[in-house]
């Protein structure tokens, strides 16, 4: 293996501070497309869907659980899948491995939930295997088919006002290797992170940043001030 060239800690960084330079670039270019999505057109959704989950059948407005916005894998867990019936797909799997805490994205006022065409049993039997802890329902009809992911996995969004549900975004191929995180998730969605920084529509719901921000196992507490409440900037701008 041929390396890169080996030079003082003093080259190494000012190598650094100009790749910085590009780096911050991608993030401010990641922002102005997380915006743009907050600005796109929604579509009404006017199938009514029925998925089976471990607490029985549900419509995809039960999916919410009670939130505002929904947020749909579909991850590749079926007879005729590789790996079936001990495991779903090999890249379904490292999807489900990367997601974080969803009591962040609830937070947020936000479900994220996996599809699959497995029954519950089976889905019940390799969310322990793996320990993986999303709510994880079984398709009934043509969803999949509907939403571009009955032949590969996808990332689709939603939102909902009262009884009315949206599409409001679709993500897949490597677009799925970014989701995981709280904010990859949040990202893609209709109101964004929510936070007053971000370039959203007029009226969408926004606090400060980091003041929402609380340990996964902490939401609901009683308030507490928050440490770092003389930070207004996401970041240093260095």
């Amino acid at each position: 293996m041929k390396t890169p060239p080996i030079v003082s800690p003093e080259e190494w960084e000012a190598a650094r501070r100009q790749l910085l330079v590009e780096e911050k670039q991608l993030t401010r270019a990641r922002d102005a497309l997380a915006a743009r999505r907050r600005r796109m057109p929604w579509t009404a959704v006017e199938k009514k869907y029925e998925f089976d989950g471990p607490d029985g059948s549900a419509g995809l407005l039960g999916l919410f659980a009670g939130r505002r916005q929904l947020i749909v894998y579909r991850a590749f867990f079926e007879p005729g899948v590789f790996g079936w019936p001990e495991h779903a797909c090999r890249g379904c799997s490292m999807v489900a491995d990367h997601v974080g805490n969803l009591a962040h994205l609830n937070a947020r006022d936000t479900t994220l939930v996996f599809v699959s065409r497995a029954p519950q049993p089976d889905i019940a039997r390799v969310k322990e295997r793996m320990g993986w802890t999303i709510p994880w329902y079984s398709l009934t009809d043509g969803f999949d088919a509907d939403f571009g992911v009955d032949e590969w996995h996808g990332t689709n969004a939603f939102i909902h006002a009262g009884d009315d549900v949206f599409r409001t975004y679709f993500i897949n191929s490597r677009g799925d290797e970014a989701m995981g995180s709280t904010w990859s998730y949040l990202d893609m969605t209709a109101l964004g992170r929510q936070e007053t920084w971000e370039d959203s529509p007029e009226g969408y719901p926004q606090t400060p940043p980091y003041e929402w921000w609380n340990w996964h196992d902490n939401y609901g507490a009683p308030e507490q001030a928050p440490e770092w409440r003389a930070i207004t900037r996401r970041d240093s701008e260095e």
